[in-house]
């Protein structure tokens, strides 16, 4: 059975407190029963992982490998500047989605900017919890 890791970065914990008008009133427990039933319907197997620290998220990446088929990852505020986060991705082998909960293209000018990007097949942003189902059927379907 294909095994996918689902790694939210930092303050995704704070889903349903944070930000309301943007991320909206669902928790990050939420957010996680979500993928495991689009998994459950997909046939396929869901880990999570949330850290506000970028070391944790970058071991976390590094022990994926020969583990998981995949990773989803919303890296929050890491995806504009981590070049740690960026750089492990491209040190394990596999497919990578990133995700965003908001559309991080219509924010603020420095959120336009993935340094991430070009380590995964694909970006999916502004779709809210949408977005993770569906990177999780693109990373299943491949």
């Amino acid at each position: 059975m294909k095994k996918y890791l689902v790694i939210n970065g930092v303050n995704l914990n704070m889903l349903g407190v944070r930000e309301v008008g943007i991320y909206g009133k669902s928790t990050l427990e939420d957010l996680e029963q979500c993928i495991k039933r689009k998994a459950c319907e997909l046939g396929v197997e869901v880990d999570f992982f949330q850290s506000n620290f970028e070391g944790e998220i970058v071991e976390k990446i590094h022990s994926a490998m020969g583990r998981y088929n995949g990773i989803i990852i919303n890296p929050g505020a890491f995806t504009h500047y981590s070049y740690a986060i960026r750089d492990a991705f491209g040190s394990v082998s596999m497919d990578v989605i990133e995700v965003h909960i908001s559309n991080i293209h219509k924010r603020e000018e420095f959120r336009h900017t993935s340094v991430i990007v070009s380590e995964c097949i694909g970006q999916i942003c502004g779709l809210g919890f949408k977005g993770y189902e569906l990177a999780l059927e693109a990373l299943a379907e491949r």
